[in-house]
């Protein structure tokens, strides 16, 4: 049985990640606006949160959400994701420090999304000359998402730039259309941005992934690994999280409601309600997969429409052309060539 996390759980340890907000907004002098800005966030005051402080997702958000409200600043984003990693979450924190190269810090940190950023979840693939790093949501934030991957991203291009002690060469794809000015992202991501994408990705050339890093340690790592991996539930993904991995796992095999529910041992009703607090459905979950998967086949791959259609388990490619642009409102021959452009 699958396990996973709801929106409405207790698991994000408020000394991790609202402490770092919190003393980003007294930085900027929020605390003298007094307690309105903590409503909905599970705290009651500006003080370091309690060792056992335990927030949920929603009250996380509302938090990132009343602070960024708050500040107007359009490089709000940007300077909390400088502060977010490694973070301070014990092993996983320390695994990141040493990490040996970009190769396995990618993977400490995909391996411990859930406790080093439990609203989106980063997923890391190698193929076909390309390394791509691309972002989902774990929890349905959708009027945050904008500021939540822009947060991510700036956390992971500071982190690999303070580890690895240059700047690497990332490019960006970014599922939105461009601001009116992209002068924050051009000074905390680079210039090699492009917007109106269907992904929310890093890309970088194979070659960077294990360079040696100067602050790497083999053995402090595996230690840290080690001690990651021994307190596995506090892993626990979320319920968008898991069920995007099983249904990609099982992309070609025509995954359904039934058999999903079945997968996390409940049932197709209960699935559906849960998915429903997260503001989703099935459909629209596995709309969701089928996309990303084709998109990476196009880019990663080389692949034409028919063999897009063949590997996504389509009859033909004529329903393969309609539903993608129902998923992305593109026809695919467009976004393909888009993205071998890139």
């Amino acid at each position: 049985m699958i396990a996973y996390r709801q929106s409405a759980e207790r698991f994000i340890p408020a000394r991790h990640h609202a402490a770092l907000v919190l003393d980003y907004a007294c930085s900027q002098d929020l605390h003298h606006s007094g307690d309105q800005l903590l409503r909905g966030t599970g705290l009651s005051h500006w003080d370091m949160p309690a060792a056992d402080c335990l927030l949920t997702p929603q009250e996380y958000l509302q938090l990132l959400a009343n602070i960024m409200r708050a500040l107007a600043s359009p490089d709000s984003s940007f300077m909390l994701g400088q502060q977010m990693l490694p973070g301070h979450d014990g092993a996983l924190s320390h695994a990141l420090l040493q990490a040996q190269n970009l190769r396995q810090a990618l993977d400490i940190l995909c391996a411990g999304h859930a406790r080093l950023c439990p609203l989106l979840t980063p997923r890391f693939r190698e193929e076909g000359g390309l390394a791509v790093l691309y972002w989902t949501d774990s929890f349905s934030a959708p009027s945050q998402l904008p500021a939540l991957v822009e947060m991510h991203m700036t956390a992971v291009t500071a982190m690999c730039r303070w580890l690895s002690g240059e700047r690497l060469p990332w490019r960006y794809c970014i599922n939105r259309s461009a601001p009116a000015h992209v002068e924050q992202h051009q000074m905390h991501l680079g210039s090699d941005l492009r917007f109106n994408c269907h992904l929310d990705a890093m890309l970088i050339d194979p070659a960077w992934l294990d360079r040696p890093w100067p602050r790497g340690n083999a053995m402090a790592a595996s230690v840290a690994l080690q001690s990651m991996a021994s307190d596995a539930p506090a892993l626990t993904p979320s319920l968008l999280t898991a069920l995007y991995d099983y249904l990609l796992e099982n992309i070609r095999m025509g995954p359904t409601l039934e058999g999903s529910a079945a997968a996390f041992g409940t049932s197709p009703a209960t699935l559906k309600r849960h998915l429903a607090r997260h503001g989703s459905h099935f459909q629209a979950e596995l709309d969701r997969v089928r996309a990303h998967v084709a998109m990476q086949l196009f880019q990663m791959r080389g692949y034409d429409n028919e063999a897009v259609a063949q590997y996504l388990g389509f009859h033909d490619a004529t329903n393969f052309r309609r539903s993608f642009k129902r998923w992305t409102g593109l026809a695919p021959s467009l976004l393909r060539d888009a993205l071998l452009q890139f």
